[in-house]
C-alpha cells in the first residue's frame, strides 16, 4: 500500500488540531464549562503508519440484527454489513491477520461503516469501553473492495467525556487479541 507518509502525517495533525478545536467550543463539544476551561487538547499515540492498513472488504448478507449494549444500560440496533479483513503489526512487529466487523444503524443510508473495537490497549491506555472507527466509502460495497482504514483516527466516543451520551459498546466479535497503539489514548 503505497501513500505519501509525510502528507498523511501533515493531514492527520491538523485533523488532530482541529478536533481539539471542538472540543474547546460549547455547540460542538461533549465537555461542560469546567472540562472545557481546564482542556488543554486529546491525548494521542504518536502517528504510525503501519496503523493505516488496507482492508478487504467481505459482504455480510445475512440481514442480521445486531442489539449492541450500551454505556447507560440500554441497547442500539445495527446491521452487520461486512468482514474487514487486514494486516496489522503483532507484538514483535510481524504482520498479524485480523478481523473487524463493520455495521450500519438500521435504517441508516448507505456510504458509513461504524467499526467499534476493543484491543489490548482497552482500559490501560485507551477509554475502557472500547474505540471507534467510521469508515467511509463511495458507492456500493462488493466483496473483495479495499479501503484505506486508519487506526490513527481511531477515537473515544463522547461518553468517555460526559455520562450525558449513550454509547454502543463493542461486541465481542469486535475485540481484537492485539495492542492497536494507534489513535486516541485516554486518560481519567
Amino acid at each position: 500500500m503505497d501513500f505519501d507518509v509525510d502528507s498523511w502525517r501533515e493531514e492527520l495533525v491538523s485533523y488532530r488540531e482541529q478536533k481539539d478545536e471542538q472540543f474547546e467550543v460549547p455547540h460542538s463539544s461533549p465537555l461542560g464549562p469546567e472540562g472545557r476551561k481546564d482542556f488543554d487538547g486529546l491525548d494521542y499515540f504518536e502517528p504510525g503508519p503501519d496503523y493505516r492498513v488496507e482492508v478487504t472488504v467481505e459482504l455480510d448478507e445475512s440481514d442480521e440484527t445486531v442489539t449492541m449494549e450500551t454505556t447507560a444500560d440500554g441497547e442500539q440496533l445495527y446491521e452487520r454489513a461486512a468482514r474487514l479483513h487486514f494486516e496489522v503489526p503483532n507484538a514483535s512487529g510481524e504482520p498479524t491477520e485480523q478481523t473487524l466487523v463493520g455495521y450500519t444503524r438500521v435504517d441508516q443510508d448507505e456510504g458509513s461503516l461504524f467499526v467499534p473495537f476493543r484491543d489490548k490497549t482497552t482500559g490501560q491506555q485507551t477509554y475502557p469501553a472500547g474505540r471507534y472507527i467510521e469508515l467511509h466509502y463511495d458507492g456500493e460495497l462488493e466483496d473483495g473492495d479495499t479501503f484505506p482504514l486508519d487506526f490513527n483516527l481511531a477515537y473515544s466516543p463522547f461518553c468517555a467525556y460526559t455520562d450525558a451520551y449513550e454509547c454502543p459498546l463493542p461486541p465481542q466479535e469486535n475485540w481484537l487479541e492485539i495492542a492497536i497503539p494507534a489513535g486516541e489514548r485516554y486518560e481519567e
